[in-house]
């Protein structure tokens, strides 16, 4: 059974970067792909980017290139790295753990969750 706790969600303003942690336990997290995700009020909850085992990464439409994932495993952490926010990054934001080897782009399959961390950004 794997743990996963977010942290590093706030306030931030538009135009602004923020890092978010995610912390797991209690599994072999280097064996893990991890995602983030992220649910607006009213919204279903939206595929920010996954990193694999290999440290491969892959991202959502509306984050590519702005968001980038990074990943520790000496110290069971993945990160978000998130930049030139807006209004419409308003969200809680989840990670996620599957042990599946192929790329997702959904919350469907994923093994694991935290319970997230709310980020705000203002205008």
């Amino acid at each position: 059974q794997v743990q996963l706790v977010e942290s590093g969600g706030g306030l931030v303003q538009a135009g602004g970067s923020l890092t978010l942690s995610c912390k797991a336990s209690g599994g072999t997290f280097s064996s893990y792909a991890m995602g983030w995700f992220r649910q607006s009020p009213g919204k279903e909850r939206e595929f920010v980017g996954g990193i694999g085992w290999r440290a491969n990464r892959w991202y959502g439409d509306s984050t590519r290139g702005r968001f980038f994932i990074t990943r520790d495993n000496a110290q069971n952490l993945v990160y978000l790295q998130m930049h030139s926010l807006g209004p419409e990054d308003t969200a809680v934001y989840f990670c996620a753990a599957t042990s599946r080897s192929a790329e997702f782009d959904t919350e469907y399959g994923m093994d694991y969750w935290g319970k997230g961390t709310l980020v705000t950004v203002s205008s």
